[in-house]
């Protein structure tokens, strides 16, 4: 029997169109079959390190004496709904005509982690090959099989993997049951996602402490002309000003004329991406992600999990031929906006893993209208920035004057565009695609004044007095959040720091969400606020938590550790030393100061309804309602066998009826005789102090 590889994608889709190319046409269940190889696929993180309560049940009630909870070993467990593609990768690993396997999945950190952990899982003994790739055109995919190498070429970067997927799964559970369980509510805290929490509340504290100031200006204005003073805070020294101007002459002290230049932007990384569709598309963070990697696997881009904004030198070629390929299909560019220098878009040392975002030349295929709407921005936005970062600079000149008027000094400002530069790529792709005008955007508009001379006198100026207002620091959107966490902690860092921020391009979306879907932050519009729940979780959290340049010297040391510069035992040390030091600090926090913020206690000193036994108070319990008087046995268990046989658990409203009246209507009650659900009287009866109950069904079962 011939031997053959199995090559394992992280998606069907990628699976496919690398079966395409190597010719695994037959289709099975969970894998493709060629003649040459097998090509199967991971579902994304098909693999994840097991919840605490499998290494152990008491793990599954939050206790802070249980903590710190440190795995030894790890325990991997595959995620529930992808164990059936978990099944056909382990059998296809023991297949007798399976000689290697390849590494397919996405060429970065989280690739080859999502491999590795099945390769593990699997028990899996077969030599692997990986197979590195930042496009799935034909060719690259080609070129891509015919370069590659062993995969222990690769341990570093999965050394780095396993390290931060170690160090949130630590500093994740053992820190949010050690706040929980200190202040007696739900707190959830992470390495990345704290920080950026904190920089979105403080953000909003400062909007909320911010005293507006009011000032004045005074506008001297003749044919066109639109003079300005200096600030006045003060109404009445603004309005003598004018009045002292009025009808009166003024003369032109002096005009100065500066030519500036805007250098052409950088090409795409993930995270300027992401910034710029929902700047002017008002599309999320993870929505751009999607649409980025759905046109990667479309072949239409090249990877977009990268945080280069170069392309290497050999790619000058590639370039040009994709920029042809622009010109000639996107609808709002003219074929003669031709760029200027490709050059300055090649930096060998600026490129590591991957080059910056581009569009491959299918792009010159594309049927843009089978795109959807989202789809279609992003890719026009990728493509319009290859011009203009390839485009000639924009230059445009500054006139600026100086006129006395009653001895005091008023300035107009004009300026004017010399000739087309990059800026006529965005312009026309904004107006294309009706891109949003954000409020504070340098719209390139032209301001105009009447042609000045120094000496010239304007006669009878009129004049005209405007209040404004100093203004707040602005809420974050998604792409300024985006921007801040990828600069966070730079003052405090190194210049020769390569990497800083707030976790990597690729998961900084996912912790927006994470952020939104945990309570902590709202969406309003564009704008991301933090919620009452989340900014007390940032004030009970110490400063070194939600330190930004902490969290960022931790993405650097796993950014040495792919590179082999730094120890992954060391660095998981140190991630457990300052667990250690977090959890002694909870045990010192007061007990009055942990009274004040308990949920739990705030229950526990509500009264349900009177025991049925004693007549004392019931209160709710972790686990159980139970009576006030610790002699009584009187107490209803929220998972109990009765209940529990019903798909059913004890609720506080359950339990008030139940005290009230002796009885509950519950709805969505489980049988399994019948396999379905139904509605029932759930009665309680208490006998020599023990509890029992029974169902009845009252004949008008509508009632509530």
């Amino acid at each position: 029997m011939s031997k053959r590889p199995l090559i394992i994608a992280e998606k069907p889709s990628v699976a496919k169109s690398l079966a395409n190319v190597i010719g695994a046409y037959q289709e099975k269940n969970g894998y493709l079959e060629g003649r040459e190889c097998i090509v199967s696929w991971c579902l994304g993180h098909l693999a994840e390190y097991a919840f605490p309560e499998s290494y152990d049940e008491k793990y599954a009630e939050w206790n802070f004496e249980d903590l710190p909870i440190i795995p030894d070993p790890w325990r991997l467990a595959v995620t529930k709904d992808k164990k059936k593609q978990y099944t056909v990768l382990k059998e296809l690993m023991c297949r007798q005509d399976i000689d290697y396997v390849i590494n397919a999945c996405d060429a970065g950190r989280e690739g080859e982690l999502i491999f590795r952990r099945v390769y593990q899982l699997a028990k899996c003994k077969l030599p692997v090959m990986r197979l590195w790739i930042s496009s799935m055109e034909d060719e690259a995919i080609r070129e891509g099989f015919r370069t590659m190498k062993a995969s222990r070429e690769y341990d570093n970067l999965a050394a780095a993997s396993v390290c931060r997927a170690k160090a949130d799964w630590l500093l994740g559970i053992n820190e949010s049951r050690a706040f929980t369980t200190t202040y007696g509510r739900r707190l959830i805290l992470g390495r990345v996602q704290t920080p950026t929490l904190a920089m979105i509340v403080d953000r909003e504290a400062a909007i909320e402490g911010f005293q507006k100031e009011q000032y004045f200006l005074v506008h001297l204005k003749k044919d066109g002309l639109d003079a300005v003073s200096d600030k006045f805070t003060d109404r009445a020294e603004a309005e003598a000003l004018a009045e002292l101007c009025r009808g009166k002459d003024a003369t032109v002290r002096f005009v100065d004329q500066e030519q500036k230049t805007i250098a052409p932007p950088r090409l795409y990384d993930l995270t300027s991406l992401q910034r710029d569709a929902n700047r002017l598309f008002g599309l999320t963070a993870s929505q751009t992600l999607e649409a980025a990697q759905a046109l990667y696997e479309s072949k239409l881009i090249t990877y977009p999990r990268t945080d280069s904004k170069f392309l290497t030198e050999d790619m000058e070629e590639t370039a040009g031929i994709v920029i042809r390929s622009i010109l000639e299909a996107v609808p709002f560019v003219a074929i003669s906006m031709v760029p200027d220098d490709i050059g300055r878009l090649l930096n060998n040392k600026k490129v590591s893993d991957h080059h910056a975002i581009i569009p491959t030349a299918e792009i010159g295929k594309c049927d843009f209208d089978s795109l959807s709407e989202r789809d279609r921005k992003v890719l026009f936005l990728i493509a319009t920035r290859l011009l203009c970062a390839a485009g000639k600079p924009h230059k445009y000149t500054v006139t600026t004057a100086g006129i006395e008027c009653q001895g005091k000094l008023f300035g107009a400002q004009s300026s004017h565009t010399d000739g087309a530069s990059w800026k006529s790529f965005e312009e026309a792709m904004k107006a294309y695609c009706r891109a949003d005008a954000p409020e504070d955007e340098d719209k390139g508009v032209e301001t105009r004044m009447p042609e000045l001379h120094e000496g010239d006198v304007i006669q009878s100026v009129d004049t005209v007095v405007t209040d404004h207002w100093t203004k707040p620091p602005k809420h974050y959107t998604e792409g300024s959040l985006l921007s801040a966490m990828e600069h966070a902690g730079s003052k405090e860092m190194d210049d020769d720091v390569e990497r800083k921020g707030l976790g990597t391009p690729a998961t900084r979306a996912s912790m927006i969400e994470k952020l939104i879907a945990g309570g902590y932050v709202t969406r309003n519009k564009k704008q991301l606020l933090p919620t009452d729940e989340g900014k007390l979780l940032i004030s009970l959290v110490p400063e070194y938590l939600k330190s930004a340049s902490m969290t960022a010297e931790w993405e650097n040391r796993l950014l040495a550790m792919e590179r082999g510069q730094d120890d992954p035992n060391q660095f998981i040390e140190d991630i457990i030393a300052q667990l250690m030091y977090t959890l002694q600090e909870c045990k010192a926090v007061p007990e009055d100061e942990r009274s004040r913020y308990s949920i739990r206690q705030e229950r526990e000193r509500e009264s349900l309804g009177n025991c049925p036994i004693c007549g004392k108070p019931v209160y709710e319990k972790t686990k159980v309602f139970r009576c006030s008087d610790d002699d009584c046995s009187f107490c209803l268990w929220k998972d109990n066998n009765f209940l529990r046989s019903m798909r059913k658990t004890m609720t506080r409203d359950m339990v008030v009826d139940l005290l009230t009246d002796g009885r509950t209507f519950v709805k969505g009650l489980y049988s399994k005789k019948r396999d379905k659900s139904f509605s029932a009287d759930l009665v309680l009866d208490v006998q020599d102090g023990k509890v029992s109950y029974s169902l009845e069904f009252p004949k008008n079962q509508g009632r509530k």
